[in-house]
């Protein structure tokens, strides 16, 4: 059983240039494990940077439990506010975007979790985009929401 130390965990992190999300740092546990039916990361987000564009999973289950700062789930029309020790669930299918946004002075940091589907698809219903995922064949491909080729939504 593989046992690391935080400070070990492999990283994905980005200046924010480019990204309509703003910067982020996510420390990836389960792939530092070498896990691979779930995902897990500790992502960190600094003030004014949202975590992703609104989306949801078709197959895909996803948990955040927040650990430090505060962050607004935006979920729908919905906004809710969240803070350490709360979590909010998304279930597979259920075709509700969300994001979360660090609107405080200081960064925040939440655990997600979330199953790694062999493929999967990833709407974006307000930017008029799906993700088309496949992991057994390593593809990434995007349409619009007619089912046309498109570009990726996270061009800033």
């Amino acid at each position: 059983m593989p046992h690391f130390p935080l400070d070990a965990a492999l990283t994905d992190e980005s200046d924010g240039q480019g990204n309509p999300c703003g910067p982020y740092r996510a420390l990836l546990l389960s792939d530092t494990g070498g896990l691979t039916q779930f995902g897990a990361f500790i992502e960190i987000l600094p003030p004014g940077s949202r975590s992703s564009l609104k989306h949801w999973h078709a197959e895909e289950d996803e948990l955040v439990h927040v650990l430090t700062g505060e962050v607004l789930l935006h979920e729908g029309a919905a906004v809710h506010h969240l803070r350490p020790g709360d979590t909010a669930t998304f279930k597979a299918g259920v075709a509700v975007g969300h994001c979360l946004e660090n609107p405080g002075p200081g960064e925040a940091r939440y655990l997600v979790i979330g199953t790694r589907a062999p493929a999967d698809v990833v709407t974006y219903p307000d930017h008029d985009r799906v993700l088309h995922l496949d992991r057994r064949e390593g593809t990434r491909t995007y349409s619009d929401l007619a089912g046309n080729p498109a570009d990726t939504p996270y061009r800033a």
